[in-house]
């Protein structure tokens, strides 16, 4: 983020765990990895049926972005609690708010990136979430205001 009054002004932000899988989203049609053009993996499978059980439960312009962690990138994750941990939904153009999101994960049953930090932003908070890292385990966080915005706008709402 070159810019970080957006978020300082924000009454409140969460701070989430950057998950390093294969950024997947799900729509009402099926889902695809980060290009939607993206070829056939075997590896695939597990989120292509995990996929099949929530796509017809959304409407057309809803979408679930998140991690899919069936195959290994950088980081091995041990006691996952799913292989796709979900971090942001959309209607249409806009990220929902962070509450509305995690109500929206808990109907479809999906499981939500880990949350490591919630409330109002300080200039200390990054040095504290470094602090805590286990760089061996976790590839770093994600901070986010917790109100609805425009994905045009992610740049401003959003720092990893």
């Amino acid at each position: 983020m070159r810019d970080l009054s957006v978020i300082m002004a924000a009454p409140d932000v969460v701070a989430t765990e950057k998950i390093d899988g294969e950024n997947t989203t799900i729509f009402s049609g099926g889902c695809h990895p980060r290009s939607p053009d993206a070829r056939y993996h075997p590896s695939r499978d597990w989120i292509k049926a995990f996929a099949a059980g929530i796509s017809p439960r959304l409407a057309n312009n809803e979408r679930i972005v998140g991690e899919y962690l069936y195959a290994r990138h950088s980081i091995q994750y041990h006691s996952l609690p799913s292989y796709f941990l979900g971090f942001a939904w959309m209607l249409g153009d806009e990220i929902q708010t962070w509450d509305d999101t995690q109500a929206r994960f808990n109907e479809l049953g999906i499981c939500s990136v880990p949350l490591l930090y919630r409330g109002p932003f300080s200039k200390s908070l990054i040095a504290e979430l470094v602090s805590q890292m286990d760089f061996a385990a976790q590839e770093g966080f994600v901070i986010r205001t917790t109100e609805t915005f425009p994905e045009a706008q992610m740049d401003m709402n959003l720092g990893k």
